[in-house]
């Protein structure tokens, strides 16, 4: 990895330390971030102020139950025994399937429910109190001031789906009860121990949003304002997808895993590689490569030969999949050159002396 001969530039107006690396005919120039307090500083509240802008997008208040196609209502018309017939016979909640409604009245694929005396009637799109309002005035007709009673008996209409790393995924019915991201996680078992729970991937009307529980909580913003709305998908993602990979000099090369909270530092991924290594590392060049694969990588470099500088490793995020490498010292340089140079050189004089 060329890092000579680089200028050093200010690219991002902020007064940051950035250089150029040389470029080899194969790659383009990449400008390399110095890492220091302000620049670790400048990356955390640009993250904090995306976070806010999300929760703005993604918060607001729950929207009342609806009924939908395939929800069951108990409607109950007081002093009217004959009407309850209409229900059928009364189910035990042991004796139903899963799938099977409670007894009562069905929405059919119409959103529409038939009563007797009342007819058939399109209650697709309205709360059970607006049902009851419409069979009130509709029974009114034959009936002297009826009481009536409609709640839900089942609901099927509406759900999401939780999917990834929680205990029991699947479909996950919504009722009367707001449902926020904490209950839906909760109703699909909870985090596996393999989640990350900084990788949270809600997909709703069509478009993706990363959610990072971890950092939510870290400045004091609270998940439960976050609510989910029918249709959505929420994906927990595993830990070991969102690895970070160290090499170069260090003791032990590997993909490193984020803790359980998803979140991974330069300094966790160093010591899960066992540290630098001593004998053959140069401290002063140790880089961050990220987003190699896109268009516009990112490279950072910070020297770590003060103690000092394990501090702001300490308080830099990775992010998954960069790559975290640890530049050789000169003397190792020079001696990888001469293990590949000898056998070149033994094999010319072993020629030489073949041709005398």
């Amino acid at each position: 990895m060329a890092t000579t001969a680089a200028t050093t530039t200010d690219t991002t107006g902020t007064g940051t330390s950035t250089q150029v690396a040389n470029a080899t005919p194969a790659t383009p120039e990449v400008p390399i971030t110095e890492l220091d307090v302000a620049a670790v500083r400048q990356m955390q509240d640009a993250r904090l102020e995306k976070q806010k802008e999300q929760v703005k997008l993604l918060s607001g208040a729950p929207q009342p139950y609806v009924i939908g196609v395939g929800d069951v209502l108990q409607i109950v018309v007081w002093d009217h025994p004959e009407i309850a017939s209409a229900m059928g016979a009364t189910q035990s909640q042991s004796s139903t399937r899963p799938g099977d409604p409670f007894s009562g009245f069905t929405v059919d694929q119409s959103g529409d429910l038939s009563f007797p005396y009342a007819g058939s009637m399109h209650v697709a799109g309205l709360r059970p109190e607006e049902v009851q309002r419409r069979l009130t005035s509709a029974l009114g007709k034959y009936f002297v001031k009826p009481q009536v009673t409609v709640r839900m008996a089942s609901y099927r209409a509406h759900e999401v789906y939780v999917d990834g790393e929680v205990r029991t995924p699947g479909v996950v019915a919504v009722n009367d009860v707001p449902m926020s991201l904490y209950e839906a996680i909760s109703r699909a078992g909870g985090f596996a121990d393999t989640a990350d729970q900084s990788d949270l991937v809600l997909v709703r009307d069509g478009e993706s949003h990363r959610i990072n529980l971890t950092q939510m909580l870290a400045s004091g913003v609270s998940p439960s304002r976050l609510y989910l709305r029918p249709g959505d998908l929420l994906r927990v993602v595993a830990r070991d997808e969102n690895d970070v990979y160290v090499m170069g000099e260090v003791n032990k090369p590997m993909s490193a895993i984020p803790r359980r909270t998803g979140r991974i530092t330069l300094a966790d991924a160093i010591a899960q590689a066992g540290s630098v290594n001593s004998s053959t590392a140069d401290a002063a060049q140790m880089f961050v490569i990220r987003g190699s694969l896109s268009g516009t990588p990112q490279v950072f470099h910070l020297d770590g030969r003060s103690p000092v500088a394990m501090l702001v490793a300490k308080e830099f995020d990775l992010q998954p999949k960069d790559v975290v490498y640890v530049d050789g010292n000169g003397l190792v340089r020079f001696n990888r050159v001469l293990t590949l140079l000898i056998p070149a050189i033994n094999a010319g004089l072993t020629a030489g002396l073949v041709a005398k």
